[in-house]
């Protein structure tokens, strides 16, 4: 089986052009692709995980990876699956979230010996001339079929700006550079970008009389890969400093039933003959599945070392729960205490096991805070100093959360 024919039986496959192209370059090692990634936070999150595994996979079977990283764009913002207009950065905000990129990419991608590359798109975006770009590019897109496309239908009734319009252009432009400096020839992306895709196809043939292809990949879970991600505390991202590789850990462990199966096939490495087998389960059984997801995942982006201990605190917590050595933990002074004790709703902000004291409250009344497996109700509640006689108490938020409190 070539890896075209596994990327098709893992699911990653939406749609694509030329597909026979498409199989002869990805097969044969002779495919210079890329993926875009727009630099809007310092961190990588899981909804770039699909991307960044697809890169690996392909990068292993010969092609060469080209990330793009969207310093020009995100000075202007992508409309597609959005209600709002994006917020503007500063150039020194996108470059050192595009350092912040490069470095998390390294742990998938090897950029060593030309092996694959990482550019920016600023470094012609911003040089453009606005006329020329009317005159070579402006004229070859059609304004009647530009507004025929999902990413703009969605924002019409909202109201879509002439600086968002320009998205299309400007990624088509991309692949347009992208073909003619480095002879890349084909582009990946998530099934919202369909139509800024074909417009950099149609682009290079229009321009170049030349073959170029376009493949879109379905980012995470088809339909569901927006939604990838998100939790009640925020994004779960893959710098260790803003998500624990416990709570990486955690979050993989408890995807839903209906989803473990698919999660191995998109995103590890596991031979195809393995996940078979481990689709076969059910029930109860299916959390054999999640747990060798939550660690093969947890593996790849934080080491070996890292996903043992995730997976050793994670079996400690839902056993015996007497083990906290590797539980995520907050160090709190004495300045949060008055009077001996310290209010939980304190407890829960310095935790960020709330976001806020509002939220915080909302928990405990709807009992959804334990301390050392005491439910909590009362939000004016306290833990007094002697709870911490050996040293720290665990805060449980509801079924899957725990948290060590360590007292300096």
């Amino acid at each position: 089986m070539g890896v075209f024919e596994e990327l098709q039986e893992r699911g990653l496959i939406a749609q694509m052009t030329d597909e026979n192209e498409i199989r002869e370059l990805v097969n044969s090692g002779k495919a210079v692709f890329y993926i875009g990634f727009d630099p809007t936070a310092d961190s990588l999150h899981v909804g770039h995980f699909m991307a960044l595994c697809l890169m690996k996979r392909l990068q292993m079977a010969g092609n060469k990876p080209i990330a793009l990283i969207g310093g020009g764009t995100a000075m202007i913002g992508d409309p597609s699956g959005k209600t709002d207009m994006r917020k503007m950065m500063t150039q020194e905000t996108i470059q050192h979230n595009c350092d912040c990129f490069k470095k998390q990419m390294s742990r998938f991608i090897d950029f060593s010996e030309g092996k694959a590359m990482m550019v920016n798109n600023a470094d012609w975006l911003l040089k453009l001339n606005y006329v020329e770009l009317l005159r070579d590019v402006g004229a070859c897109f059609s304004v009647n079929r530009m507004l025929t496309a999902e990413c703009y239908k969605q924002r019409m009734e909202r109201g879509l700006s002439f600086l968002e319009f320009n998205y299309m252009i400007m990624q088509s432009y991309d692949f347009l550079s992208l073909f003619q400096r480095f002879g890349c020839n084909l582009q990946f992306g998530g099934d919202d970008q369909w139509s800024n895709m074909l417009g950099g196809t149609e682009l290079i043939r229009r321009k170049l009389g030349k073959d170029a292809y376009a493949m879109t990949i379905n980012l995470l879970l088809n339909s569901e890969g927006k939604k990838m991600g998100k939790t009640e505390k925020g994004a779960v991202w893959l710098d260790a400093e803003k998500t624990s590789p416990f709570d990486f850990f955690q979050y993989w462990r408890n995807v839903s039933d209906e989803d473990v199966i698919k999660c191995l096939k998109m995103l590890t490495f596991l031979p195809m003959d393995e996940i078979r087998e481990l689709a076969k389960l059910e029930g109860s059984e299916l959390n054999k599945a999640k747990e060798i997801l939550a660690y093969e995942l947890t593996k790849l982006v934080h080491g070996e070392e890292e996903a043992a201990k995730a997976l050793e605190g994670a079996r400690a917590l839902f056993g015996s729960k007497s083990d906290t050595d590797n539980m995520p933990s907050t160090e709190i002074g004495q300045e949060l205490f008055n009077n001996g004790a310290a209010v939980l709703v304190d407890l829960l902000v310095e935790t960020k096991l709330a976001p806020s004291k509002g939220e915080a409250r909302r928990l405990i009344q709807q009992g959804g805070i334990s301390v050392d497996d005491e439910k909590i109700t009362d939000f004016k509640a306290e833990v007094n100093v002697s709870a911490f006689e050996k040293g720290f108490v665990v805060i449980k938020k509801g079924k899957k959360v725990f948290h060590k409190v360590i007292l300096k």
